[in-house]
């Protein structure tokens, strides 16, 4: 007896009849090798873009907020090494937006980590001030909404101040233009969900895969959301208000793995360019969607740190906005036309989802649209 429980604990496998301790093993071993793979992806010149945003879309993200702080700027192509100045002193001067952001910051205390100092929260909170006005001050044609500083106080958090606006301003010119109007869903895309999710862990793993995806990807997951709730959508009487109380109420116990994946794989199927048609949604229109694809071209050509950190030591930093380095956007580019214009009942299904998420069929959850769902499910997965 005593021979073999010493062997067991040498192998570090097997303790129990569950296999518990082999399932960590295994896990531990998957862990390192995702992170092998990303490092090699980080110094690979140009980046490998696409293998960072399979890692940050695949199962557990990216990890750690250590490896979010090496690939978020890569996923939104942001050199680390020219960074926008630390905002100063003036920035709240005669600023229209100063107020009313003040009030929003001011009451974000539950956005802060648990335990932390008051002291050192209300530092975060400062430069939670000047990062938004700063963004907004550079970039006139945005404008604050309640909320904005739920996706900014995320960024400050894992990156830093003057990283969280570089940030922030090219997040906020492209994903964070999606045209939504006044919906149950509301306070979700807005935030990417950092107001509604009480668990920091989770937001992060949305960030890390609304980051790697489409501007519209946070759509997408809030219509698997309501799929998922299927059962309790039914059960709701059928009232507009009902239904709109049901659903504006997200549950804190989602299976996330789960669902990215639905939402990976429903955006697959039917990205915004097949969904356009039945969805009302304009794409010669839509921002989010004409410009993605310049956007994600541009991520493609980035140098890795090593070679940014040698340039910036040779004196050459102002050589960084040149060829050598960054690209930026250019031109307007059109999504891919799908192929497949059937109009059968998955494809009905899954405009509704994308469709009452926008505002424009909330009532249907509770009628028709919804008979489709068991459907929905043994097609798509």
């Amino acid at each position: 007896m005593k021979k073999g429980r010493k062997h067991q604990q040498g192998t570090g496998a097997r303790v129990n009849g569950n296999g518990n301790a082999q399932q960590h093993g295994e896990h531990e071993s998957w862990k390192k090798l995702k992170l092998v793979v990303i490092h090699q992806a980080l110094n690979c010149d140009p980046v490998d873009i696409e293998t960072l945003r399979s890692a940050a879309v695949s199962e557990g993200g990216l990890l750690t907020d250590e490896i979010r702080r090496k690939v978020w700027p890569k996923l939104l192509s942001v050199n680390v090494y020219n960074l926008p100045a630390k905002p100063t002193k003036d920035i709240r001067e005669n600023h229209k937006d100063f107020n009313q952001v003040l009030l929003d910051v001011r009451r974000s205390m539950k956005r802060f980590p648990r335990g932390m100092r008051v002291d050192e929260r209300q530092v975060l909170q400062e430069q939670l001030i000047d990062i938004i006005l700063v963004v907004l001050q550079k970039n006139p044609a945005l404008h604050y909404y309640q909320g904005y500083h739920d996706i900014v106080v995320t960024f400050l958090l894992v990156v830093g101040e003057r990283m969280a606006i570089a940030m922030v301003e090219t997040l906020s010119n492209h994903h964070l233009r999606a045209e939504v109007g006044t919906i149950f869903a509301l306070s979700w895309l807005i935030t990417w969900y950092g107001h509604v999710l009480s668990e920091f862990r989770h937001i992060l793993r949305l960030y890390d895969f609304f980051l790697a995806s489409h501007p519209l990807m946070a759509i997408y997951f809030a219509a698997v959301i309501v799929l998922h709730r299927e059962k309790e959508v039914k059960q709701t009487e059928c009232d507009m208000a009902m239904v709109h109380q049901l659903l504006s109420k997200i549950p804190q116990d989602l299976p996330y793995e789960e669902l990215i994946t639905q939402a990976h794989c429903l955006f697959t199927r039917y990205p915004p360019s097949l969904l356009a048609k039945r969805a009302a949604l304009q794409s010669r229109k839509s921002i989010t969607i004409n410009c993605f694809k310049a956007f994600q071209t541009a991520t493609q050509q980035q140098r890795p740190d090593s070679v940014l950190r040698r340039q910036l030591l040779q004196g050459r930093a102002r050589g960084l906005g040149g060829p050598d380095s960054q690209l930026v956007l250019s031109g307007d580019m059109q999504p891919n036309q799908a192929a497949n214009q059937a109009a059968n009942q998955l494809v009905k299904m899954a405009v509704w989802g994308i469709s009452a998420t926008l505002g424009a069929a909330a009532l249907a959850v509770a009628q028709t649209a919804l008979d489709w769902a068991p459907d929905f499910f043994m097609q798509l997965f």
